[in-house]
């Protein structure tokens, strides 16, 4: 991978999935759902945290609402029903899997992207991006007999 046309890093640490080090972390699927469900949690209760100190006193309160379309903004980053769930990748279509709890926003969002990766033919791109990647490789080891 590190001789491919991919920006591969390597390992990574936790820290890294959240610091902009990189776009795309492959774990085995265990390791991906304790990342994901720890993920969910955390933005939850910061959520409720944020609510609860910015309702503390009057200054907090003016504060909060001066800072309502930063809040707005910044939640629609951080909640995973504006993109429905996560793509399946490596099968031959579109497939979103979405969180057994969600929402009718999620779902709907979800069916959505599902929508705009067979409009944007996101596999074939895929697929060609793959193969090219597989005739540098080929390229690369025959450089090397």
């Amino acid at each position: 991978l590190r001789g491919s046309s991919l920006n591969f890093i390597g390992n990574v640490e936790g820290r890294d999935i959240y610091n902009g080090r990189c776009d795309v972390v492959v774990t085995d699927g265990f390791t991906g759902n304790v990342c994901l469900k720890i993920s969910e949690s955390l933005a939850e209760m910061l959520t409720a945290m944020m609510r609860e100190e910015l309702g503390r006193d009057v200054l907090s309160i003016a504060g909060a609402a001066l800072s309502k379309r930063a809040f707005e903004r910044m939640k629609k980053r951080v909640d995973y029903t504006e993109m429905g769930g996560a793509p399946l990748l490596g099968i031959n279509g579109a497939s979103i899997i979405c969180h057994g709890a969600s929402p009718v926003k999620a779902i709907k969002n979800g069916v959505r992207v599902a929508a705009e990766w067979v409009k944007n033919d996101v596999n074939e791109h895929i697929k060609t991006a793959l193969e090219a990647e597989a005739v540098l490789a080929e390229g690369r080891e025959g450089g090397r007999e």
